[in-house]
């Protein structure tokens, strides 16, 4: 079915993402939607926090609210929802659970495991089992009315597959170190499937309404750069490759896409070969530095301001911006502002809305 939206009205992220030469940068922060607003706990009451992530109304609730509170300040929403729906979506439980994070009942324990052969063999209906996210999108739209573009994402294969055989978050990444030095073929098998559940998944949240996509590789960090070539990278560029293609065989056209290898600061080079429009800094980069790895391509990096700056006091917020803006604001292009990771719990709003101010101050023709 094919949904008519209103007209951008703010199309400024779309065009920097483009690489188009902008008015100022972009600007919009990982998990805008979410914990540190008071509203968020309000709109969200004793629901489970996956019960929100089920719900197109209350999702779509939560990604508005942060558009609303910085209107005029923010240029992006991001859909309401979770990287692991997709272990979700492949048959696997996940809880989330309280003051913890998520949790899954039964990991993947070794490739002897029958959970394992269920997970590679099942063939996924994503439009089905994951119709709430791309309802959420198109309820989302709708509700925005052109002011601002909607995000879509997904987790990428290689963070998905820790929590997969972690169970959960972890320091000491044991299990999963286990499996790529034990199991490296069984271990590939997962994340090329995986690849090609991202993929699908990300082109039926385009088709439901999402103008730009994120894939979100939170623990790339815990390979070192020989082993993130082997079980990150590839599957990275797999979803850059196979989701234009997905996306015209659909009858769509290509959409921006951003790639975020949090904590790979060794791979920047190649990230920028990867075929996304956008790279996603964390705070471990220096942005000169950055713009320099990037060189003449065409890659726009988006960060990177440590998500910790925002507990400090406003002149701190202030030195942060201006150290981004100095490094990547060189030539009017390349830039879309952002923290190097999901803004954090306990953070007053009001220093988020200083952080937006400020590159708008300071970023003014």
């Amino acid at each position: 079915m094919e949904h008519s939206f209103e007209p951008l009205k703010n199309d400024l992220l779309l065009r920097a993402a483009r690489g188009e030469t902008v008015e100022r940068p972009p600007m919009w922060v990982m998990r805008q939607a979410g914990r540190y607003l008071p509203e968020y706990h309000e709109a969200k009451g004793s629901r489970d926090f996956f019960a929100c992530c089920r719900d197109p109304e209350v999702a779509s609730t939560l990604t508005l609210q942060p558009v609303e509170r910085y209107a005029g300040l923010i240029d992006a929403a991001i859909i309401f929802s979770d990287i692991l729906v997709i272990p979700q979506a492949l048959g696997m439980q996940v809880e989330m659970v309280d003051k913890k994070g998520p949790h899954f009942p039964n990991p993947l324990q070794t490739p002897a495991d029958p959970q394992y052969h269920a997970v590679l063999d099942r063939a996924v209906d994503v439009s089905r089992e994951l119709g709430y996210v791309y309802e959420a999108i198109t309820l989302t739209r709708r509700k925005l009315a052109g002011r601002v573009p909607l995000i879509g994402f997904c987790g990428a294969p290689w963070t998905l597959f820790c929590y997969m055989v972690e169970g959960g978050g972890t320091k000491l990444f044991a299990q999963t170190k286990t499996w790529i030095y034990r199991y490296p073929e069984e271990t590939k098998k997962l994340l090329h499937k995986l690849a090609d559940v991202c993929v699908d998944h990300l082109a039926l949240q385009v088709k439901a309404g999402a103008q730009m996509v994120m894939v979100f590789d939170s623990w790339a960090g815990e390979l070192g750069p020989a082993s993130y070539r082997q079980f990150s990278e590839p599957y990275l560029a797999r979803i850059a490759q196979k989701l234009p293609e997905k996306l015209q065989s659909l009858g769509i056209d290509r959409v921006p896409m951003t790639v975020f290898p949090k904590g790979a600061w060794y791979a920047l080079d190649s990230a920028c070969d990867l075929g996304y429009d956008v790279v996603g800094l964390d705070w471990l980069h220096d942005p000169a530095e950055a713009v320099k790895i990037r060189g003449s391509r065409k890659i726009v990096l988006q960060g990177n301001a440590d998500p910790g700056v925002l507990y400090g006091s406003k002149a701190a917020i202030s030195e942060a911006v201006q150290q981004m803006v100095n490094g990547y604001w060189v030539d009017k292009r390349g830039w879309i502002a952002n923290l190097g990771h999901g803004i954090t719990p306990g953070v007053d709003p009001d220093n988020l809305k200083h952080f937006f101010e400020e590159i708008h101050r300071l970023t003014k023709a």
